[in-house]
């Protein structure tokens, strides 16, 4: 099955830290001011975010969105991609409905230039192209998300080129508990999920687990001719597990294991040739996928000098299989993806007095990674114009330095470089600065930062896939360089917050494809790197609002504007995106109603040729999807909630000739004790 999502849209043959062990001790070391910060504000994770080091919320000079477990569950999240779509700078394509391909892009960067992270894992694929896919990414126990933008390779190396996506699931604490609920609703949805956590000062964990289920609807857009004679639902179902434990056999030692398993199968419409349709599209056929993903690490943490130094040493190891099916169950394909990874990272705080009291945080780190992949499909046969399946691994090893100085709990300077060494490509050094200021008087924050990232190219780019979708060795690595400059500022007692960011971004080197001839006749796709610069520059707006009791209202726009180096428009990157949240609990927050709106503008996505698979772009409408939900506690320990979404049953599609989810309703119950 061809899927036009990976890279440009062109036609490919595909379907750190663990943030939570935070040192307490570092506010005091950066002169933060006695009194604990609000849970809410959750400083210690955002500064990790951005600046790999935990440390006050002023010293982030990088633009960072964030949603914390509260926010997710008024919204009623079930699907990670679909809460990175209320923040800015996010775009969102997939292709279908839950458990359909899924890309996230960060200021019209690439999918695969996204890093994603969860408890310190690196997630992305490199048997999906190098990216992560958000489709069998469920909400289960999420504790707190958040989105890092622009180039971010001196810090997170080459798959961090556009930003970082980073998630962080929740820890037991406390007495044993039990958290479970089940809901129901359209498309022959049913969705269940299970934990039981608990902790001590000497130790905490975490068990959770997740079944669903859905019918479905079907992919191919059941208005289209081509597939007026033959309808079905294409389902999708996945079971996940995740466990998550922490031991502290002394107060300077920390040792955590995290591990998460996903199994799944999801229908798929094919994508080829339509009859009385001039351009490949999804069609009707009775193809699925079958899948398994195991992400695991290993972490131990020492912290020494009364919380001054730390070391982080971490194994992770991820492994991710996807094979696919014809209707008679012959398997068509299959790609295994598998990251080995060895990090350490230490951190030195001490500060200065005298004339110029200052904080000084000093980093090193190091890290090597291997990846591997293997890909077999019947279309690498001979008679299909192929060379055999693709067996091969890239090893890469980096070292990274960092320097951030704090002046008068005002002024925060941070530096960072990394330089890796890749045994396939040369050298490279990236770099990182960012700087914030904080205004006394009126709470202003100023901040910016500038950044260079490298992309190198997957194994799959490298060594082909399909045999109409050839491998170029030659490919040369993406590279970007950007910069943003801010503003943070609350009004009315911090009750109103208004972000503001403009932003610009150049990628050399973009990896595009192209479509040509071979001499027996037959039509290949060939990965290139385009001559000349890509440019890509936009507008970031955020307000939160809250102006009684019980009632947040919270708002983002972005604006971008995206070009490859020829001046033709990036696609799937709309120019205008907003979103707006309005959440209300009531009697004593027993009760809430919660109120989202999610505006996509017009796009730009590829046909492709039936034939040749040459690419023309087409235009996608713009499109408004109303979300609306409410929940009601009948006892302390039990809720029960309902939502409906895509209220006024919008008819869209973020891939061209992919269907969407109409209007759909949902119930449920929660329970705790």
């Amino acid at each position: 099955m061809l899927v036009p999502l990976l890279r440009d849209g062109g036609v490919a043959a595909l379907s750190a830290l663990t943030l939570s062990l935070v040192s307490p001790s570092f506010a005091r070391a950066q002169h933060a001011p006695e009194a604990e910060p609000a849970a809410s504000e959750a400083l210690p994770e955002l500064a990790v975010t951005a600046n790999k080091v935990e440390g006050p919320k002023a010293a982030i000079g990088s633009a960072v969105s964030s949603l914390s477990r509260e926010e997710l569950e008024t919204r009623q999240i079930r699907v990670v991609s679909d809460a990175l779509r209320e923040l800015p700078g996010v775009a969102v394509s997939r292709t279908g409905p839950v458990g359909a391909l899924t890309q996230i892009r960060i200021r019209g960067s690439e999918g695969n230039q996204t890093l994603v992270l969860i408890d310190g894992i690196e997630m992305n694929d490199p048997g999906m192209s190098g990216e992560y896919d958000f489709a069998n990414l469920l909400a289960l126990e999420v504790e707190r998300l958040d989105v890092l933008r622009g180039p971010q390779s001196a810090l997170y190396g080459s798959d961090a080129a556009g930003g970082v996506v980073n998630i962080v699931t929740r820890r037991g604490d406390g007495k044993p508990s039990f958290r479970g609920q089940v809901e129901g609703g359209s498309f022959g949805t049913l969705n269940g999920s299970a934990a039981v956590s608990g902790g001590t000062e000497a130790y905490d964990y975490l068990f959770a687990t997740q079944l669903f289920h859905a019918d479905g609807i079907s992919v191919a857009k059941k208005r289209d001719a081509w597939n007026a004679g033959f309808r079905d639902r294409d389902g999708y179902e996945s079971g996940g597990a995740l466990a998550k434990v922490s031991v502290r056999p002394s107060e300077m030692f920390e040792l955590t294991g995290v591990a998460r398993y996903t199994s799944f199968r999801a229908d798929r419409d094919n994508f080829g040739a339509a009859q009385g349709f001039p351009y490949a599209a999804a069609v009707e056929s009775g193809d699925y996928e079958r899948g398994k993903q195991f992400f695991g690490r290993v972490q131990g943490k020492a912290t020494l000098l009364d919380g001054a130094w730390d070391h982080v040493l971490g194994l992770s190891h991820t492994h991710q299989d996807r094979r696919n099916y014809e209707a008679d169950d012959r398997r068509s394909s299959s790609t295994v993806g598998e990251t080995v990874k060895l990090d350490y990272q230490t951190n030195y705080r001490f500060s200065t007095e005298g004339g110029l009291p200052a904080s000084h945080v000093l980093t090193f780190g190091a890290d090597t990674q291997r990846d591997h992949v293997v890909s077999k499909s019947k279309w690498q046969a001979p008679e299909f114009g192929g060379q055999g399946p693709v067996r091969r691994s890239i090893t890469n090893t980096g070292v990274v330095g960092q320097y951030q100085l704090g002046l008068f709990q005002n002024l925060f300077v941070t530096g960072s470089v990394r330089h890796d060494f890749n045994e396939r490509f040369r050298d490279e050094t990236t770099y990182r600065l960012a700087s914030a200021y904080t205004f006394d008087a009126t709470k202003t924050k100023l901040r910016a930062s500038f950044g260079t990232g490298v992309k190198n190219p997957t194994i799959l780019e490298l060594f082909g896939f399909y045999g109409n979708y050839v491998g170029n060795a030659a490919l040369s690595p993406e590279k970007t360089r950007g910069w943003d400059i801010g503003v943070d500022q609350p009004f009315w007692d911090d009750r109103v917050t208004v972000e503001a960011t403009y932003f610009r971004q150049r990628v050399s080197d973009l990896i595009s494809s192209r479509s040509s001839q071979t001499p027996s006749g037959a039509y290949v796709t060939t990965p290139i790197n385009l001559d000349g610069t890509s440019r890509i520059k936009g507008v970031e707006l955020g307000v939160t609002l809250r102006p009684i009791d019980g009632l947040s209202v919270r708002a983002a726009y972005t604006y971008s504007d995206g070009e490859d180096p020829t001046g033709v428009e990036l696609v799937r990157r709309p120019r205008n995106v907003g979103n707006l949240n309005v959440n209300y609990a009531f009697l004593d927050d027993r009760a809430n109603v919660n109120l989202g709106v999610i505006y996509n503008g017009k796009q730009k996505d590829y046909a492709f040729d039936a034939v040749t698979y040459a690419r023309t772009l087409r235009p996608l409408k713009a499109y408004t999807l109303v979300n609306l939900g409410a929940a009601y506690k009948i006892h302390p320990n039990a809720e029960v909630y309902g939502r409906v979404e895509n209220l006024f049953d919008r008819r869209y599609e973020e891939v061209f000739t992919y269907n969407a989810p109409g209007r759909a309703a949902y119930g449920g119950v929660k329970v705790s004790f």
